[in-house]
């Protein structure tokens, strides 16, 4: 393999060389992974090689030992644990920490990258002893770029993701932070080593506990990075910010001395620093104070109703900073810049971010503060600061007593509904959101007859008047329909008196020639809100709707072979998408009423499912749709199968779209409950087609909960019918419980919970089929097991109240459907007994739990007779 002419193709602007070059190096390492690793190690050493092919060597070699999912990342690990024999693996290792030598620092980069991948795999497994010590003998004796290269490692190291190497590293913290203080010191001349180690000690701050513990070895870091804070360098000030957020996050309880020393005068100094990147990170530490304090206060709050006596314990650091830092961050909200975009984050959002969590921790002690600097600039002649007053009303709509927030909010609203006329945009984009916000936490505080009819007016003007103000605009009144939907299924709620304007305006406003797409996206999202919250007496207005909405859905249908561009498919595809929402939308509200406009909307779904293009997205969508009026005309949802069924194989057999798979997998759990035995005919293709997603190795783990569940609606749906299928479920089942995975992964154990979840809705569906059907007897086989999995669930501490809700209707299940004792003495076991009472007693539950463990555990006493 000529490694340094492909990786020279690799890079080629040609498409074509560059696909066949990186098929070339694949099929290498396919062929021969040791030789595969060797050249490009040698590449990635090699002084004379180009920069960039050294950096293709680079990313190639990391790429050998990457992958995003849990599984994979464990199979291409094993390549190297088990393909490749020591003396190579010693040779590879040697050759990138030689490159940390190389004056090119893109090259010592790229081996920073590789060095950090093999350690994920050596390092747990204490095979690589003399890494860490090279690291930092490098960093003591190196030239300034080895000790650059050798630093960027370190940090490498400690921000990888593997579980696995997480927990190993806290045996090395002393040669890490010997390396990385040592680098970071004020007396390092040279800023770019003193940058990469500064960011190399924010890496390893959560693996050097043992020493933070120790308050010699505390003062030192932290007088470190104190000083990094007055550093010349911008990056270095950053990167020393960026410890102390973490600082305060990881070792909170640690901070009092500290923050009475020095981190009071300092983060105040940094959030005025003129760098904007040094501020917002000054700013993000009272952040992380805020955060850590709203977490102490709810765990002790938590512990106290438990009865504990163990506290968490609290300094009270934002309060005390309420005088000093409240007045700066009100500061920086003036420093807005009008050209950013929407998701730009700059230091006057970093500075409303902070205010609302402050607001949050500390309550009512931030308001006067507030309120002093929203008097004296709301009427600002420099918008600025009228900007500014209005976003920090905004902000502190959630902490405060509302109480004491009512009146202010009282005396507040005609003042601010009229600045939704100010002449500067951003300022009526402000006030907007100021409004949404109260909608969304203080809606107590609005009079519906004093204050709707002008914050509904003001908002809708708002939202005609300019593009940019559509998304405040139209979360605020998203915002407002929520909270005065008054009780479900009410005759009349304060939305009435404005429900046919509010629609009538919507539909102008998504009829516009000049509105653009996201104006229209947006206004139909409010229609949404509105028709979720309608009360009845405004039904009748949204069956009228119903036909606006559904001709303009039809107008779309031949535009699908008019458009030519990109642009203006993706435009047709957002309005489809849009207007089937609001179909969606209506079915739900009018439930069964819907049924006279049924024929259509099914005619018209499966029209645009036959005009869209693939990869569109415009499916889901109307999978939803199908769902929901599956849902609401339910047995007569039938006549549409025959029609329909194909569109629904093809999804469910659409492996390389996830999102359209896992779709249609929900849909036929809702097709499912809808038809009952109706569904029948189409479930052998619809069984195949879901054993068949389940093997797969192209989609997530993800699916496989759903696919479980899946399997109890039909069953449920089918009865005794589901004898067919019940054999190979069972099979499924029993495979499926029998998964384990280590504790050490977050992900992976949600996944158990949600796996057994799907299991036990599955098993209840089998045994309600049987039963119904009559044939209980050929459930026998698989009682054991399911008691088995039971028990797993009973003694595992990783579980969920929904997966303990589901197995507690297992338990009732088994017992009605073998009622005369045949599993009494499974059902005597003491585990079973104490899961119930368990269950039943955990007031944190909801009642529906609650009622469902009080049902089984009748069935346990009734089945063991105690």
């Amino acid at each position: 393999m000529d490694a340094s002419a492909l990786l020279s193709a690799t890079l080629s602007p040609d498409t074509q060389v560059r696909t066949a070059a990186e098929a070339q190096l694949n099929q290498a390492a396919e062929a021969n992974f040791s030789g595969y690793l060797t050249h490009l190690s040698q590449e990635l050493a090699n002084e004379q090689a180009q920069p960039q092919v050294r950096m293709a060597a680079g990313l190639a070699l990391k790429n050998s030992f990457s992958a995003r999912e849990y599984t994979r990342l464990r199979e291409v690990q094993n390549r190297w644990i088990q393909q490749v024999e020591p003396d190579v693996k010693q040779s590879i290792k040697a050759l990138a920490l030689q490159t940390l030598k190389s004056n090119d620092s893109r090259s010592g980069q790229s081996a920073a990258q590789f060095i950090a991948s093999i350690a994920a795999i050596e390092i747990p497994r204490e095979q690589w002893p003399e890494l860490m010590p090279t690291l930092v003998q490098n960093v003591g004796e190196g030239a300034d770029h080895q000790k650059q290269a050798s630093l960027t490692t370190i940090g490498f190291i400690c921000e990888a993701e593997d579980q696995d190497l997480r927990d190993s590293l806290s045996q090395h913290s002393n040669a890490i932070l010997t390396a990385v203080v040592q680098g970071a010191r004020k007396e390092e001349p040279n800023p770019d080593v003193r940058n990469a180690a500064i960011t190399a000690l924010g890496d390893s701050l959560e693996f050097v506990r043992t020493n933070f513990e120790n308050e010699g070895e505390r003062n030192y870091i932290m007088q470190v990075i104190c000083e990094a804070t007055q550093a010349d360098d911008n990056r270095i000030q950053q990167g020393a910010y960026g410890c102390l957020n973490r600082i305060m996050g990881l070792y909170y309880d640690k901070m009092r001395f500290y923050m009475e020393k020095a981190l009071f005068g300092l983060t105040i100094q940094g959030m005025k620093n003129d760098e904007e990147d040094v501020a917002k990170l000054a700013v993000e530490f009272w952040c992380t104070v805020c955060e850590e304090e709203i977490s102490i206060e709810d765990d002790n709050s938590q512990a106290t109703a438990e009865g504990s006596t163990e506290m968490r314990e609290y300094f009270n650091f934002a309060r005390i900073a309420t005088p000093e830092v409240v007045p700066v961050l009100l500061e920086l909200l003036a420093k807005q810049d009008e050209d950013a975009a929407d998701d730009e984050y700059n230091i006057s959002r970093a500075a409303y971010q902070c205010l609302q969590l402050w607001a949050q921790t500390v309550g009512g002690v931030i308001v006067p503060a507030v309120l002093q600097f929203v008097e004296k600039h709301l009427r600002s002649e420099d918008w600025h600061y009228r900007d500014a007053a209005v976003s920090a009303f905004g902000a502190i709509m959630e902490g405060p007593d509302e109480k004491v927030l009512d009146p202010l909010i009282k005396q507040a609203l005609p003042v601010m509904i009229g600045m939704m006329e100010d002449p500067v945009l951003q300022v009526r984009d402000s006030v907007a959101y100021a409004l949404g916000r109260i909608c969304e936490t203080c809606s107590d505080s609005i009079d519906p007859t004093t204050h709707l009819q002008p914050l509904i007016s003001s908002l809708f003007n708002g939202l005609s008047s300019h593009p940019k103000m559509a998304s405040s605009c139209c979360w605020a009144l998203m915002n407002l329909a929520d909270r005065f939907a008054g009780d479900p299924g009410c005759q009349e709620n304060a939305l009435s008196a404005h429900f046919q304007n509010s629609v009538t305006h919507l539909l102008q406003v998504t009829e516009r020639t000049d509105a653009d797409n996201q104006l229209r996206t947006a206004a139909y999202e409010v229609l949404n809100a509105f028709v979720t919250n309608s009360a009845n007496d405004s039904l009748t207005i949204v069956g009228h709707l119903t036909n606006v909405i559904l001709e303009r859905l039809e107008s779309t249908v031949p535009m699908s072979q008019q458009v030519v561009s990109v642009d203006d498919k993706l435009m047709l595809e957002e309005m489809q998408t849009s207007l089937t929402s609001v179909v969606i939308a209506i079915i739900q509200r009018l439930e069964t009423e819907i049924k006279p406009q049924a024929d259509r909307i099914m005619q018209l779904m499966l029209q645009l499912l036959n005009t869209v293009g693939p990869k569109s997205s415009v499916p889901d969508t109307i999978f939803a749709a199908v769902g929901a009026l599956a849902s609401a005309v339910e047995e007569d949802f039938a006549k549409y199968m025959e029609a329909f069924a194909p569109f629904l194989y093809t999804a469910l057999a659409n492996q390389e779209e996830p999102a359209i798979c896992a779709m249609a997998i929900g849909l036929v759990s809702d097709i499912s409950r809808a038809l009952n035995e109706k569904i029948q005919p189409y479930c052998d293709a619809l069984m195949n087609n879901l054993l068949n997603d389940l093997r797969s190795s192209t989609l997530g783990n993800q699916f496989k909960p759903a696919i479980l569940q899946c399997f109890g609606d039909i069953a449920q749906a089918i009865g005794g019918a589901f004898e067919t299928y019940l054999s190979v479920v069972a099979q499924v089942l029993q495979q499926a419980a029998s998964i384990n995975v280590p504790d050490t992964s977050f992900e992976m154990l949600d996944y158990v919970v949600t796996l057994r979840e799907g299991i036990m809705d599955a098993w209840s569906g089998a045994f309600m089929a049987m039963r119904t059907g009559g044939k209980s007897q050929l459930l026998a086989p698989y009682v054991e097991s399911v008691f088995s999995l039971l028990q797993t669930i009973f003694q595992d501490p990783n579980r969920s109240e929904a997966l303990l809700r589901t197995s507690m209707g297992v338990i009732g299940d088994l017992s009605e459907t073998f009622p005369d004792g045949e599993y009494s003495a499974s059902f005597s076991q003491q585990w079973v007994t104490n899961m119930a009472r368990e269950v039943r007693a955990n007031k944190e539950y909801s009642q529906r739990t609650q009622d469902t463990a009080r049902w089984a555990r009748e069935q346990i006493k009734r089945q063991s007779g105690k």
